[in-house]
Formats: structure tokens, C-alpha cells, sequence
């Protein structure tokens, strides 16, 4: 009764004679078997650092040279370092953005410096002048005259300001 070891996990098992006469009955298991043959490498995933294997096929035509377990990990990425600013595919430099934004949180659309409510004219302003701050505490409505003058003019800005809490 041969008893050989397997070439994987060195396990000891019982193999029969003409399955060695035919060079098999190397490895203990189908899963053992089926590791060996594996030869890809092993990933983190770029969001979670879960484990994940990889064929060479698959790393080969990677171009970031980074891997995700799941589909929603990718999604996460993705968003965080290719749909931002500039690099989305829908960005038009900020101009219907803000008003957007504004108009769904239900502000009244009228200058808040003058009260004109003409809504073809109303600009969103900033009021921190950062444009990547768009929360609604941060923007408010201004006709583009007052706008100008808010950015302008020292005294203008200094009546206009609200403290953003």
C-alpha cells in the first residue's frame, strides 16, 4: 500500500500503485490539486484590503494596477478618485451645479441683498468662496449686480456676511 505525501500541503495519504505508474496521485485532494495549478498572485483590494486572488490575465490588463473584491468596492473608489470635479464626465465647470443644489432645498430663489426675484438673474453664491463647500448653509442666492459688488467691494462683503454655523 503506497503511502506517498502530498506535494502541496506535505499531508501523508494512500494512493493506488497504478495511479503512480501514470505519474498522478501527487496531491491528497481535488483542492490541493487544483491550488498547485494556480498562477496568479494574491491582491489587497484597493478599498478594503479584503485578500483577493488574481489571474495573470487579469493583472495584465489592469491599467491603474489596482484590484477590488466586488463591484461595489470598485464603485466606492471610483467615485472617491475618478468622478470628482473636473474628471466626471457631466462636469460643466460648476455652472448648474450650485443651482441645483439650492433650488432642491427649497430657499425662496430671491437676492438677499437687494430682494430681487427675478429668477433668470439670481447667481449662487459662496459664502466662505470655497466652491467645493456646497452645503445649504453655505450658498445663498444673489442678482448678478449685488454679486459683483459682494466680490468687489471690502464694505459690501463685511454687510452681507452671515456667520455659517
Amino acid at each position: 500500500m503506497p503511502i506517498v505525501q502530498c506535494e502541496l500541503c506535505n499531508k501523508d495519504f494512500y494512493t493506488k500503485p497504478r495511479l503512480l505508474k501514470l505519474g498522478w496521485g501527487k496531491f491528497c485532494s481535488k483542492k490541493c490539486q487544483f491550488q498547485s495549478q494556480r498562477t496568479g498572485k494574491f491582491f489587497n483590494c484597493a478599498t478594503c484590503g479584503k485578500v483577493i486572488y488574481r489571474t495573470p490575465k487579469q493583472f495584465k490588463h489592469s491599467e491603474s494596477n489596482l484590484f477590488f473584491c466586488t463591484k461595489v468596492c470598485f464603485m466606492v473608489w471610483k467615485n472617491q478618485h475618478l468622478l470628482i470635479g473636473e474628471k466626471h464626465a457631466r462636469w460643466k465647470n460648476g455652472i448648474n451645479a450650485y443651482r441645483n443644489i439650492i433650488r432642491r432645498s427649497g430657499l425662496p430663489a430671491f437676492c438677499t441683498r437687494c430682494g430681487v426675484d427675478d429668477f433668470r438673474i439670481l447667481l449662487v453664491h459662496h459664502i466662505d468662496q470655497d466652491r467645493t463647500n456646497n452645503k445649504i448653509k453655505n450658498l445663498m442666492w444673489l442678482c448678478h449686480n449685488c454679486h459683483f459688488l459682494i466680490h468687489h467691494y471690502n464694505e459690501e462683503r463685511e454687510k452681507l456676511m452671515v456667520p455659517i454655523a
